[in-house]
């Protein structure tokens, strides 16, 4: 019997629970318009009568015809995955190139169709926060919250980084925040690396247009797409890293844990403040030598 389900039916802080489960999860869509009940038991499967027509044994020399069925999946290799397709990257790299000021970047993204996630997202999520504060934030993608906002890490990763920047001095107002790819991919999945390389000119070219004087990327995508480092985020975190711009100007980097990986290990979170702390000396330190 599972918890909380009583004679056939759920308590309600039980159902409410496992929906909020469901929700963090990114799970956003039912499977089917009707419930199934998955505690009823199977019905009796009765066995074809020996006799009907499709049991008969085919002609000699004739193949006996397979069951009609769904068409094979095309097989697609690893390769082919990582492969972006370089008309559209040679499109994003000329667009993010061409755009002088973050507004013209966000129209060249609006009106970009050469990232698939953009056709199953419900918002482009470009940035908040401000654009001329010291500090930039960059995550790997949005989630549900953000998709339907339009903003980034405005859900509970988003409400708990907030509260690790309150925790050094600085909020949105000081702290401009986005992501490696602008469109949520469907359900969270993770981004393709195809996906990462058709988005990865327009962060970059929105890091060299905001010009913050230090970085920190959250999570192990973010870090190794900005960073071009193979390592673990475990290994990185903690670390100065330099992230080199578009022109060739080096922005201090700190790779730090994601906030959505700090909420499912708490314990974790010393580690994220040290970094943080390392970010807060460092802008202190560069507001001394300015």
């Amino acid at each position: 019997m599972e918890p909380g389900f009583t004679n056939g039916n759920w308590d309600l802080p039980d159902l409410r629970e496992l929906l909020l489960f469901y929700r963090d999860a990114g799970v956003d869509a039912a499977l089917a318009d009707t419930a199934f009940d998955r505690f009823a038991e199977p019905a009796p499967q009765t066995a074809p009568k020996a006799g009907f027509r499709d049991e008969q044994p085919a002609p000699a020399g004739r193949p006996s015809p397979k069951p009609a069925g769904r068409p094979a999946a095309p097989v697609v290799k690893p390769a082919e995955m990582a492969t972006p397709d370089e008309t559209q990257v040679a499109l994003a790299r000329e667009l993010a190139a061409n755009a002088k000021s973050l507004d013209e970047l966000r129209a060249h993204l609006t009106g970009f169709d050469g990232c698939n996630l953009k056709f199953t997202a419900k918002n482009l999520v470009f940035a908040d926060g401000n654009p001329d504060g010291p500090l930039m934030v960059i995550g790997e993608a949005p989630g549900r919250d953000e998709d339907v906002k339009g903003l980034p890490f405005v859900g509970r990763s988003g409400q708990l980084l907030d509260r690790m920047l309150g925790a050094i001095g600085h909020d949105r107002r000081t702290v401009y925040v986005a992501n490696v790819i602008p469109w949520r991919p469907p359900g969270n999945r993770t981004p393709t690396p195809h996906e990462t390389e058709i988005c990865r000119p327009f962060i970059e070219r929105q890091i060299e247009l905001a010009a913050p004087r230090v970085i920190i990327t959250l999570g192990g995508p973010s870090t190794k797409a900005l960073l071009k480092s193979s390592e673990g985020i475990m290994r990185q975190r903690g670390n100065w890293k330099n992230f080199v711009s578009l022109s060739g100007t080096e922005i201090p980097a700190m790779p730090s844990l994601h906030p959505a990986y700090l909420l499912r290990n708490p314990a974790h979170k010393r580690l994220a403040w040290r970094d943080f702390l390392e970010v807060k000396a460092r802008l202190q330190q560069l507001d001394d030598q300015s």
